[in-house]
């Protein structure tokens, strides 16, 4: 465990970014000039303290050098892989549940035409790859035996996987290694490669991309109550020694995503606290996936104008995540959300 975090704040986008890192004002978000951050908050589990880009030095000789790994983590480009383009923000996953269960749109495309054309129209949309699923992992859910859960996606997966750049949303080493031989780019795990005691060898053999999402409990008990002693911080932990222990294992690409795993035993204030300082996980040097789409904490701040498929929130939640240079957004409305940054970033350029 650390005693100190290091999280990048205060950005610059677009043309004022450029004009700052041209007078060397600021530094590049993953060596991205269109997002730059002229300070830091470094943080421990007692304080927080902000400090300028250009007053680092003022830090003790061994804090110092702590900062400035994690100052080599922030600022190095991330390697496109996968269809995802970080130079580009956000790339967009898009969702295609074929469950009958999901929480938001279970039954809608089980059907293999149905799913099919979603998942095309969704790339056409601007999708950089669609997330394939056929095991709700939804708060009560229960979990599924490997037949049935190969039965719901099998079909659809052999028509797109050669059109298409697919993730697959799994829990299970089978389906991953069925997934895999037929062209799956991306494993999505939500358990944090926990579930499945073969999941890091299925991983490691293939040297295929993944994601590693934190939850804590499983899908059946994951709201029941969840508790942290420091969520953001927690959080940042569990992802430090997986990472450690991946690397011990002998997986060794840079090729990994981390998602911090919105509602995935978390309340409101877990999600709020991790959305608005989801920039610590730049530090880790890894990619960040946010699943924000449709979840409860709409619901949550909302109340009476919840809508069914909460386009108004998870839009402003995507541009907030947007701005803090999370390089993967996980979204059921694709077009639509699109839309919205389109606009978002047309204004900004004004």
């Amino acid at each position: 465990m650390r005693r100190y975090y290091t999280r990048v704040c205060n950005f610059y986008y677009g043309k004022e970014s450029r004009l700052l890192l041209s007078k060397k004002k600021t530094l590049p978000l993953n060596g991205n000039k269109e997002i730059s951050f002229d300070h830091l908050e470094i943080i421990s589990r007692k304080s927080i303290k902000k400090i300028s880009i250009n007053n680092l030095k003022k830090l003790s000789r061994s804090l110092r050098k702590q900062v400035f790994t994690d100052l080599k983590n922030i600022t190095s480009k991330n390697k496109n892989f996968s269809n995802l383009n970080f130079k580009k923000l956000p790339n967009i996953m898009g969702v295609l549940n074929l469950t009958p269960d999901s929480f938001s749109d279970g039954g809608k495309f089980n059907k293999k035409n149905k799913a099919t054309k979603h998942a095309i129209e969704m790339l056409k949309s601007g999708a950089n790859l669609i997330d394939v699923g056929g095991e709700s992992t939804r708060p009560g859910s229960q979990a599924i035996d490997v037949k049935l859960e190969w039965s719901r996606i099998s079909k659809v997966l052999k028509l797109i996987c050669k059109k298409i750049p697919v993730s697959l949303d799994t829990r299970k080493s089978e389906i991953m290694e069925k997934g895999i031989k037929l062209g799956v780019k991306i494993i999505n795990d939500v358990s944090g490669l926990r579930y499945d005691q073969k999941t890091m060898d299925t991983l490691k053999k293939y040297g295929i991309s993944f994601v590693i999402q934190h939850s804590q409990g499983s899908p059946e008990n994951m709201q029941n109550k969840p508790i942290y002693k420091n969520e953001l911080l927690d959080i940042y932990d569990f992802f430090e020694e997986k990472i450690k222990t991946l690397r011990n294992f002998g997986i060794k690409h840079n090729n990994i995503i981390l998602d911090p795993g919105i509602g995935f035993g978390k309340n409101l204030k877990h999600n709020m606290n991790l959305i608005s300082n989801i920039s610590i996980f730049h530090s880790l040097g890894f990619p960040i996936l946010v699943g924000n789409s449709r979840k409860r904490f709409i619901k949550e701040i909302a109340k009476k104008n919840d809508t069914k498929n909460r386009i108004g929130g998870t839009i402003s939640s995507s541009i907030y995540l947007m701005m803090q240079g999370v390089q993967i957004l996980r979204i059921h409305d694709v077009n639509e959300l699109i839309q919205g940054i389109k606009v978002f970033k047309e204004l900004i350029k004004r």
